[in-house]
């Protein structure tokens, strides 16, 4: 939405891109790449609980960078269906693949109330000029999504329907617990079935009847209104074929530097 309508302006204390690649290749960054990127937010906007923020096909001249809370990626299909294609998360660029491109092949929207830091295109154009070391950051950022929309496709084709939903609490669960913001217990993004179900290729009712097999497997002991409780992670994983070395955090797939050899 190019006049920004639904956003509105708000404060937020300390630093807004501090989860930046946080637990990753972070502290590759030098302070002055640090600095300059938080000197790129333009404003910190507020987007209401399922508020559109990009409509495909639309022309975008600013990227938002995700402060708090969750977003969506989606498309629908000629009989308005939504099938869920990405989720993003606190510390994530949700749509910086649209700085090249000018726009997005999908929808954007919020899941729950969400802070976003709006970073325009031509600030980002003279970051990657100044800045070649942080460019390459950035690059590596949209890297990510590319690596999760691959396990994406892996879960949709070879796992069956407790599988899946278990593979995407698994990754949401190390997505968070990357950038400290998962507790061990409780997942904090608030999912409801119907959006579990869009994200899995099922019906919201094969999605129930799939959360009630997790919870008698002692699993998953869900709590209504997205609400989740992780009662055996590594079931949970083993469940979903869950790896996730391709976050790129930790495993044999993990980064040690941004720099050439």
């Amino acid at each position: 939405m190019n006049d920004l309508s639904g956003l509105k302006t708000c404060g937020v204390g300390g630093l807004q891109t501090e989860l930046f690649l946080k637990g990753r290749l972070r502290h590759e960054l030098r302070e002055e790449e640090k600095q300059a990127l938080e000197d790129a937010v333009a404003e910190t906007v507020e987007l209401a609980p399922r508020s559109l923020l990009v409509e495909r096909g639309e022309r975008v001249e600013n990227s938002f960078y995700l402060v708090e809370g969750t977003m969506l990626r989606y498309l629908d299909n000629s009989r308005g269906e939504r099938q869920l294609v990405g989720l993003n998360v606190a510390g994530d660029f949700v749509d910086l693949h649209g700085f090249p491109m000018k726009r997005l092949d999908h929808n954007l929207c919020s899941l729950d109330r969400v802070v976003l830091a709006k970073v325009p295109h031509k600030t980002i154009a003279n970051l990657i000029d100044t800045f070649p070391h942080l460019a390459r950051a950035l690059w590596f950022s949209t890297m990510l999504d590319a690596a999760m929309h691959r396990e994406w496709i892996f879960r949709l084709g070879r796992l069956n329907a407790e599988g899946r939903i278990a593979h995407l609490i698994s990754e949401t669960v190390e997505r968070l617990r990357i950038v400290g913001l998962y507790d061990g217990k409780d997942l904090p993004v608030h999912l409801l079935q119907r959006d579990y179900a869009e994200a899995c290729g099922i019906t919201s009712v094969h999605a129930n009847r799939s959360f009630k097999t997790l919870r008698e497997r002692g699993i998953l002991n869900p709590r209504g209104g997205g609400k989740v409780e992780i009662l055996d992670e590594k079931a949970l994983n083993r469940l979903g074929e869950f790896e996730g070395d391709y976050l790129y955090g930790v495993g044999d797939l993990a980064p040690d530097t941004l720099e050439d050899r």
